[in-house]
C-alpha cells in the first residue's frame, strides 16, 4: 500500500510540473535553466572534488560559473553556450527567418524587426556580432565576399545608423557590392521566409507581405534583405508552378 500511494504521489508531482513547464514563460523559463544548471554543475564540481578528481571538478565548475556569469572565460564552448542561453532569454519568441552566407548566419525576428548574427568563418568565426564593436565588426568587411558584406552592412544599418558616415575609405564598407552566390534552393527559400518545408502559396505570399513591411527600404529597411525575400517567394512560387 504505501509504494502505491508513492506511486501516486510521484505522477501527481510529474503531472503538475509538466502543466507549470508548458505554461511558463519563456525568458523566465530561460533564466531558470541557467541558474539551476549553473547550481547543479557547481554541487556536482564540489562532490567530484572531494573524491580528488580534479581533472573533471575543475571544468565543471567553470562550466557551472559560467552559466550563473561569474566566471571570465570567453571564447571557449562554455561562453559560447552562456551566449546562446542570453540571446534565446532576451529575445521574444515568434516566427523567424533565418540567412545564410559564407561567412555570415543571420536570424530576423518577424515580431520586431531585430537582427541578430554571429560569424561563422574566418579569424572572428563563432563571434556574435552582438558582442562585437563598429570597429570591429567593420574591419571585417575587407576580408569577406560580396554577399556577406551585403550581409554584414544591412546588420550595421540597423544597429548603426550612421556607420557609413564615418566609416573611412571603401573598405571599411563605403559602397555595397553587389551579392554574387549562385541560385537559391527552396530550403534556403523556405528558412529567409520562416517557413516550413511544403507551405502552400498563400502562406508564401503571407509571409513575404509580413516581411516587407518590417525590411522594405522605403520603412528604413535593407535593400539587400527585402531583394532575399523577394528572391525566395519567387523561388518557392516557381517550385509550385511547376
Amino acid at each position: 500500500m504505501p509504494v502505491l500511494i508513492a506511486g501516486v504521489v510521484a505522477v501527481v508531482v510529474l503531472y503538475s510540473l509538466l502543466q507549470m513547464f508548458r505554461a511558463a514563460d519563456p525568458v523566465a523559463l530561460a533564466r531558470l535553466v541557467k541558474i539551476g544548471g549553473g547550481l547543479l554543475l557547481l554541487g556536482l564540481a564540489a562532490l567530484t572534488g572531494i573524491r580528488g578528481e580534479l581533472v573533471v571538478a575543475i571544468p565543471t565548475a567553470i562550466a557551472g560559473a559560467t552559466l550563473l556569469g561569474w566566471s571570465p572565460v570567453s571564447g571557449s564552448w562554455f561562453a559560447d553556450l552562456r551566449e546562446r542561453l542570453d540571446e534565446f532569454s532576451a529575445r521574444p519568441r515568434g516566427p523567424t527567418s533565418r540567412v545564410r552566407s559564407r561567412f555570415l548566419d543571420m536570424t530576423l525576428y518577424h515580431n520586431t524587426g531585430d537582427l541578430t548574427g554571429r560569424v561563422v568563418a574566418g579569424p572572428y568565426a563563432r563571434q556574435s556580432l552582438g558582442k562585437m564593436d563598429l570597429v570591429q565588426l567593420t574591419a571585417m568587411i575587407p576580408t569577406f565576399d560580396a554577399e556577406s558584406v551585403s550581409l554584414l552592412e544591412s546588420y550595421l544599418d540597423r544597429r548603426f545608423p550612421a556607420w557609413r558616415e564615418h566609416a573611412q575609405g571603401n573598405a571599411a564598407g563605403g559602397q555595397s557590392r553587389p551579392p554574387t552566390g549562385g541560385k537559391m534552393t527552396d530550403e534556403e527559400a523556405y528558412q529567409i521566409l520562416g517557413l516550413q518545408p511544403g507551405a502552400g502559396r498563400d502562406e508564401i505570399s503571407r509571409a513575404h507581405r509580413a516581411l516587407m513591411k518590417k525590411l522594405h527600404p522605403d520603412q528604413g529597411g535593407s535593400t539587400y534583405l527585402a531583394a532575399r525575400v523577394n528572391e525566395a517567394k519567387d523561388t518557392l512560387l516557381r517550385t509550385h508552378h511547376s
